[in-house]
């Protein structure tokens, strides 16, 4: 019979080579039971981070003792540059805390993004992400003396951000209103969660690492915001704008709680993430198209509505000047009526005085006596008449000026109706487009709604194959279990085959 090939060195070989590729993916890690090299003083201690094994002994543990952090180096893509001396416990230290922040930061957003909801306090990786910011904030910190002690705490640098940024006040003002915080580290941890969910913790850790000279007060010069990965992080903190973060402060004590690291988040089976790798990086990009086109979809729906909005304010504002123009029209009529009527009374009046006047010269010059008797009730008459005059001229001017300021707002009523048609033209243009693409985003979102399907189907036939192949295997592994057997008994039989032999020859 065949031999056949011995299983289990097969599977150590394997869990040899995916040793070797996660040691030297990971970089520099501590063996299990060794220990940092010491590089502060007990004051520094930082606190202690559990290491949780999720997929293998073969993967390193990860252990701190009071020289601080040492964890695992992992990153997002390829790995940082090693620091200048790769023995310094301290530039370890810094590269494992920016690692584990880009692990913590693009866990947060993808089961964030999965999720589709606002993130409560609740929510296991944004505990794990506030649990990493604060050691990040931690490494390095100055000791101060005080009276009661000695006090090691990153509130005093983030009371700083409310100078650079006056809009950080808010936070601060609110953190210190909040019952129930006795302590420093309460305090920054309220502060942290705040500035999460107002979607500005990376500008002000950006305004703060900027101002080394001001953090130079509560960190040494080797700590992690001092030096470059303090920078990176901050770069890293834009992608949480993309999240939604409600918390509730009251009620939660957030003065005891206790900030461990749990590795197990972050850690993924080798085996399994082989199998389904491709398939989930399909449909994790279909869903990030799904999301991005509906939020589009959103802003588009958002647009339009406030484009047809404004084309409806600007409807009734047209009518409205409408109306005002009909009104302003049928003024002017009336006044352009009234100015010929007062003329034509002015022009009448006019020449009734000079036929007066024409007949007191006749009627003179025949009787000078009579004249001279009547002279004065003339100039009366001819007094009033001028009167008369003078006050019709001025009437007549007042309804002219009128009547140009009357002309002049009508163009003006005009020209403002032109300009409103023109901007409604332009207004109808851009809804038309703007409906245009939305049709076009409304298409495209049914497209990707197909794929995503006919991903859903794929996994399930994948699934279906991957089924019958472990049902395949079973039965082979009984086959073979029937065949050992059957070996063993072929084995037993050819013995006593042999024995049986062995005493017929020596019968014979």
């Amino acid at each position: 019979m065949a031999e056949r090939p011995a299983a289990p060195a097969g599977l150590r070989r394997v869990a040899e080579e995916e040793e070797a590729a996660v040691a030297a993916a990971w970089g520099s890690v501590p063996r299990p039971g060794e220990r940092c090299p010491a590089a502060r003083s007990p004051a520094d201690t930082d606190p202690v981070i559990y290491f949780v094994k999720k997929t293998s002994p073969s993967a390193a543990d990860c252990c701190c003792d009071g020289a601080g952090l040492v964890g695992l180096g992992l990153g997002l893509g390829p790995p940082p540059a090693a620091p200048t001396n790769p023995k310094d416990p301290i530039a370890i230290e810094r590269l494992n805390l920016m690692n584990m922040a880009k692990l913590s930061i693009k866990g947060l957003i993808e089961s964030a993004l999965n999720l589709g909801r606002s993130l409560d306090s609740d929510y296991a990786p944004l505990q794990q992400f506030f649990v990493v910011m604060e050691h990040c904030l931690k490494h390095g910190l100055k000791v101060k003396k005080t009276f009661l002690g000695q006090n090691k705490s990153f509130w005093g640098a983030l009371e700083l951000v409310e100078k650079l940024c006056p809009e950080a006040g808010e936070i601060t003002v609110s953190v210190k209103d909040l019952p129930g915080l006795k302590t420093a580290v309460g305090r920054g941890r309220a502060w942290l969660r705040l500035a999460l969910m107002q979607k500005k913790l990376s500008d002000y850790m950006k305004a703060l690492i900027n101002r080394k000279d001001l953090l130079s007060e509560f960190y040494e010069p080797n700590a992690l915001m001092m030096e470059e990965e303090g920078a990176v992080i901050a770069g890293l903190l834009v992608g949480l704008n993309v999240i939604d973060v409600n918390l509730c402060m009251k009620g939660e004590d957030l003065d005891t709680q206790v900030g461990v690291i749990d590795f197990s988040l972050y850690l993924k089976d080798g085996g399994h993430s082989s199998k389904s790798s491709e398939g989930d990086g399909q449909i994790t990009a279909i869903l990030d198209q799904k999301n991005y086109v509906e939020e589009l979809n959103r802003h588009l729906s958002s647009t339009v509505n406030n484009l047809q909005a404004k084309v409806d304010a600007l409807e009734k504002s047209n009518t409205k000047l409408t109306e005002e123009l009909a009104v302003a029209n049928n003024r002017i009529i009336t006044l352009q009526e009234e100015t010929e009527r007062i003329k034509q009374e002015s022009a009448f009046q006019l020449e009734s005085t000079w036929k007066k006047m024409e007949v007191s010269k006749v009627d003179g010059s025949a009787e000078g006596l009579v004249q001279r008797q009547g002279r004065q009730p003339v100039e009366d008459v001819d007094t009033e008449t001028r009167k008369q005059l003078k006050e019709e001229t001025q009437l007549r001017l007042d309804v002219e000026k009128e009547l140009e300021v009357q002309i002049g707002m009508k163009q003006e009523m005009e020209l403002a109706m032109k300009m409103l048609e023109k901007d409604i033209c332009d207004k109808q243009d851009v809804l038309v487009t703007f409906r245009q693409q939305l049709d076009e985003v409304q298409a495209l979102n049914q497209e990707l709604c197909q794929k995503v399907q006919g991903s859903d189907n794929v996994i399930r036939q994948k699934n279906e194959i991957i089924a019958r192949l472990e049902e395949k295997a079973h039965q082979m592994s009984s086959t073979i279990k029937q065949l050992e057997l059957s070996e063993n008994d072929l084995v037993k039989q050819a013995k006593s085959l042999n024995i049986a032999a062995g005493k017929l020859v020596q019968r014979q």
